[in-house]
């Protein structure tokens, strides 16, 4: 298969998938998911994206329709029906089916869903160029739901102004970006958000911080402004499916690309990590 989509137990083409529309998707957005890329079959930090999936889960007392080491087996199966093995593959769960009413319904089983497609992880030939955005979300961005829609207008902006995407900022506190965390270098150091209900606790993010130790490069989890992040030696993102990406400009004006050493650094124990974690045993 080209790709795949699973739901309840049934799969086929993504395309040739159908759900009901009385799945609470479909009224209110109501579940959550979670990704990982895979590569030779390989789900890279696979424990600790279902853990996060689990946890956003129990956020929003869904009661998930099976266990973790059901879900890596399940994950394996619907993987070697894939031609590919350098894959992206997604989880969502969503609360059940149900008429419409906002209130919890009773008695209902989860739904969950599975995605899996073609995807390669390289590493970034260019850096990347953002925009700012008015982090107008609610207050649960720990938890990875579904309502992505402040998420999408930001992207689409980035778009419209010829960007790859948007970051996000309450008043001046810069908090991440539309799809990926984002992180700044000063003085050689690390100087990223401190892992709140502001946002989302990447994946990518937590294994920065673990190999930037190891790397010897100090880190700081605290929140940080427009000002520092304009003046700052280096800015860049991480994310599941790009890990480490420098950025260049932020609303037009250069940013970083100052301090290229300690980035090159990140940046190298950051693919060298996913490469060799999913390199063929």
């Amino acid at each position: 298969m080209q790709n795949l989509g699973y739901y309840n137990g049934k799969y086929d083409l993504i395309e040739n998938m159908m759900i009901p529309m009385n799945d609470r998707v479909c009224w209110f957005g109501d579940g959550v998911y979670d990704v990982s890329c895979a590569r030779n079959r390989i789900p890279h930090l696979f424990d600790a994206h279902i853990e996060r999936f689990f946890n956003s889960a129990k956020l929003l007392r869904i009661e998930m329709p099976m266990t973790r080491e059901e879900l890596k087996k399940l994950t394996f199966e619907m993987m070697d029906k894939v031609d590919s093995g350098n894959v992206m593959i997604y989880w969502q769960v969503t609360r059940g089916t149900a008429a419409r009413s906002h209130e919890f319904p009773k008695d209902v089983k989860a739904n969950f869903w599975m995605t899996i497609r073609p995807k390669e992880v390289a590493v970034p030939e260019k850096p990347i160029t953002l925009i700012s955005v008015e982090d107008t979300r609610y207050l649960h961005c720990n938890i990875k739901t579904l309502n992505l829609i402040p998420n999408c207008m930001a992207e689409q902006a980035a778009k419209d102004a010829g960007c790859n995407t948007a970051v996000f900022h309450r008043g001046d506190i810069v908090t991440e970006c539309a799809h990926s965390n984002v992180h700044i270098i000063k003085d050689g150091k690390i100087i990223t958000h401190n892992a709140d209900n502001l946002i989302l606790p990447g994946i990518a993010r937590a294994n920065l911080l673990r190999l930037a130790d190891v790397a010897g490069i100090e880190a700081v989890q605290r929140p940080f402004t427009m000002d520092e992040l304009m003046n700052a030696d280096e800015v860049f993102t991480t994310s599941t499916t790009a890990l480490c990406s420098r950025v260049s400009t932020v609303d037009g004006k250069p940013v970083g690309m100052k301090d290229e050493k300690t980035f090159k650094k990140l940046q190298d124990v950051c693919f060298g990590d996913f490469f060799a974690a999913t390199e063929k045993k």
